[in-house]
């Protein structure tokens, strides 16, 4: 029994049929293709389930360089693109997502450290070596151990920028505790212990306040942002 075969540029004839066609169909369907951070589209063809998307179109939207080969074809990428952020932008990009879990439980610590003191002092209680005392180095400690994890989480420019302020609160609330704990044991903390406002009436405690809740509010919103009394 013998076959026909038909000729070569009948089968070529055919198959490029069969790829317009499907081509054709596609189109009437609308599909496009995108790269997220890049302006442009590209039409898509499906063949066999599979989506085709001209090199061409890729180069256009990419505004890449395409140099074509005899076995290859090298798609090169602009060193600037229009998705690269503005300066503005840039500066209030957002936190890593590590950075910011350790952030938000450093100020978590810093606060309870804060709170613990608060209490002591409006309450009048003995430091130094006293029960009131330990608690304020025990919570202390705990939060120089998360603002060292904040800082081993940091990664990006806008991490290392909260961290400077993470470490500016925790820093100025190691010195007032410090110089409180120093002048209740030498007697000279009286105006604190007997005022009926005491931490109201202290400027450099209502401004760690203030830090507090900035920084507190800025992590939990995960975009860089500043503010004078934390410096």
């Amino acid at each position: 029994m013998f076959r026909m075969i038909p000729p070569k540029p009948l089968i070529a004839l055919t198959l490029l049929t069969i790829v317009v066609m499907a081509s054709a169909q596609t189109q009437r369907q609308g599909e496009t293709f995108s790269i997220q951070g890049y302006m442009g589209r590209a039409n898509v063809i499906r063949i066999q389930g599979r989506a085709f998307v001209d090199v061409q179109d890729l180069a256009r939207i990419t505004k890449g360089a395409l140099t074509i080969k005899e076995d290859r074809i090298i798609l090169t990428l602009a060193p600037g693109d229009a998705s690269e952020p503005a300066p503005d932008t840039a500066r209030k990009s957002g936190f890593s997502p590590a950075f910011t879990r350790a952030a938000i439980e450093a100020m978590a610590s810093i606060r309870e450290w804060g709170g613990t003191l608060q209490v002591v002092v409006e309450n009048g209680y003995p430091v130094g070596k006293a029960m009131a005392g330990n608690s304020i180095r025990a919570y202390e400690g705990r939060a120089a151990d998360s603002v060292a994890l904040a800082a081993a989480a940091a990664s990006t420019e806008s991490d290392y920028r909260g961290l400077e302020l993470l470490r500016n609160e925790f820093n100025n609330l190691r010195a007032w505790a410090e110089s409180f704990v120093n002048a209740r044991n030498e007697m000279r903390a009286v105006n604190l212990t007997t005022s009926e406002h005491p931490l109201k009436d202290d400027d450099e405690a209502q401004k760690m306040m203030h830090c507090g809740q900035f920084l507190a509010q800025m992590f939990a919103g995960g975009t860089f942002e500043d503010d004078a009394a934390c410096h």
